[in-house]
């Protein structure tokens, strides 16, 4: 059975396993920096499984700063029928890549 771990960040939630790569919202750190995760909702290991009320008491994430980069163009089109009324806008939103180094309880 594998160590996995259950993380909060950018208001989102990620399953994690050690040497797995992830793509969480914008983080203030530059590439090649060390992350330490502290909001883990549920941890699971060779023991058991432990659950947080909200998070797990002494539990921690550690990751690496693999990028700092923008996903694909979206396009926002709008239009009003009848109107002549139309706009088109696009989207790149920031993200940083992150490296799972280990899970600790």
């Amino acid at each position: 059975m594998n160590t996995y771990a259950i993380i909060e960040t950018g208001g989102k939630q990620y399953r994690v396993e050690a040497g797995t790569h992830i793509q969480v919202e914008s983080l203030p750190k530059a590439k090649g920096e060390e992350l330490i995760l502290e909001k883990v909702l549920l941890l699971s290991t060779e023991a058991g499984v432990q659950v947080g009320k909200p998070t797990v008491q002494g539990a921690k994430v550690i990751t690496e700063v693999i990028a700092q980069d923008r996903h694909k163009k979206i396009i926002v089109f709008k239009k009003r029928s009848k109107k002549t009324y139309k706009k088109t806008q696009g989207h790149r939103q920031n993200y940083t890549e992150l490296l799972v180094k280990s899970i600790s309880a």
